[in-house]
């Protein structure tokens, strides 16, 4: 009997294991049928489509923050474009400050000097410094002299007769030195031409 009554926990803890199985292998097929099934909604659930009224608000919105970004890049670039015209001669300025220093110190010197070559050499040492920062900002006197007369570059305000025949048309004297800032011509050449 203890055979048999073995046998029979034998088979009771078995038929409670196959049981216990069978019970969570159910539980894991409803599960992964329930999960599949939420996937599936979800991919079968057709997205929720905006009302006219939430269409209309997503679309105002997108607009209004387009012509706030646009707004805030005009005052940006307003305000760049008004610093450069305030600040943009900077360089050129202080380029241009040894020259004022140079002046000042002839200035002093004028009154007590004695000497009107040193004068005369100090006053053409500065009258060159100030030909070179010129022509460093790109500004070039225009050559006039001796050349045919050309009306984009020069202004004739006097004709004379010309000496010799070659000098017909020609330019024979300069009388305002005429300059040009990178090939544009910031002022003309007043000069008198031979006919």
């Amino acid at each position: 009997m203890k055979t048999n009554k073995n046998n029979n926990s034998k088979e009771s803890s078995s038929k409670e294991e196959a049981k216990v199985e069978q019970e969570n292998t159910t539980m894991n097929a409803q599960e992964s049928k329930e999960s599949s099934a939420n996937e599936s909604s979800k991919t079968q659930e057709p997205i929720a489509q905006n009302t006219p009224e939430q269409e209309l608000a997503i679309l105002q919105d997108k607009h209004l923050r387009l012509v706030a970004e646009y707004d805030n890049y005009r005052k940006r670039t307003m305000k760049e474009k008004a610093d450069l015209l305030l600040n943009g001669g900077e360089r050129a300025l202080g380029d241009l400050l040894p020259v004022i220093d140079d002046m000042e110190l002839a200035l002093k010197n004028i009154q007590s000097a004695s000497d009107v070559d040193s004068l005369r050499e100090g006053v053409e040492l500065i009258y060159n410094k100030f030909i070179d920062y010129l022509q460093r900002h790109g500004v070039k006197p225009i050559e006039a002299i001796g050349a045919p007369f050309n009306e984009e570059e020069q202004q004739a305000i006097a004709m004379i007769p010309a000496p010799t025949p070659e000098q017909k048309g020609q330019v024979i004297d300069c009388v305002k030195t005429g300059y040009t800032l990178n090939g544009k011509v910031l002022r003309f050449a007043d000069v008198v031409v031979g006919e």
